[in-house]
């Protein structure tokens, strides 16, 4: 299975217009307040010997701080141009990284195969993923962890479409950062409620951990308050391997 060219196009369409500059992707998040916090949630079930990797890393600023955290850091991405980005911001080789369409469960197996288990770190990809390829997605967070390996997985919610459409609804209709992503026909808090847990269940996977909290972005409102979305973090681990 492949994700749509539609939806492939998308993306590349998205990362070949964004510039090099931190923050241009509205979900490009300074590090202290994503990847920093998400690791202290990680850490504690993590077997941090093993290498992480960060599914759907885009321009890469999360897997870089992840290489401070973890003995290697690699971060995948469907689009070739976000890998592009994310190489050109890490001119000392920090962390690795790769063109990988995570609905690819052959692809995704030869990458197990040559790094073995491992941690895995992946932020608001499931909520985007076309409806069919979801499953897919989930399946691949399983397949990386193996048996040894333990993922965080943050996703946003329904409630999160409210505040991006609140944020559209301005003066000037949407932020500059948020209207790029609707030009390209990117559709933000696509899942259900229930839908994230669900894949993740039926991908063989066991919540170690879990709770509520807020992705933040780079985007602003008018009045100057930062767009945070509402979202769910789950710590996982192979059904198996804690059964």
């Amino acid at each position: 299975m492949d994700v749509s060219q539609r939806y492939r196009e998308a993306w590349e369409g998205f990362w070949s217009a964004t510039s090099d500059a931190p923050g241009e992707a509205i979900w490009d998040a300074d590090p202290s307040l994503s990847s920093v916090p998400h690791s202290e949630l990680l850490l504690p079930y993590a077997d941090t010997s093993l290498p992480i990797v960060d599914l759907g890393c885009g321009n890469g600023t999360q897997t870089r701080y992840l290489a401070t955290r973890f003995p290697h850091a690699m971060g995948v991405d469907l689009s070739h141009a976000a890998i592009a980005h994310a190489r050109r911001a890490d001119p000392d080789g920090v962390a690795e990284f790769a063109q990988l369409d995570l609905v690819d469960a052959e692809a995704v197996a030869a990458l197990h195969e040559r790094i073995g288990d491992t941690n895995v770190y992946m932020r608001a990809v499931i909520h985007q993923s076309e409806a069919e390829a979801r499953p897919a997605v989930a399946a691949a967070v399983a397949t990386m962890v193996g048996e040894r390996g333990r993922a965080f997985v943050a996703e946003l919610t329904p409630a999160a479409k409210d505040v991006l459409q609140q944020a559209a609804q301005g003066p000037d209709g949407p932020p500059e950062k948020l209207r790029r992503v609707l030009d390209h026909g990117l559709k933000p808090a696509g899942a259900t409620e229930e839908e994230v847990p669900q894949l993740l269940r039926a991908a063989g996977l066991t919540t170690l951990a879990g709770g509520e909290t807020v992705l933040a972005q780079t985007e602003y409102l008018p009045d100057g308050t930062r767009i945070d979305l509402p979202a769910r973090w789950f710590v996982l681990a192979a059904s198996l391997a804690v059964g």
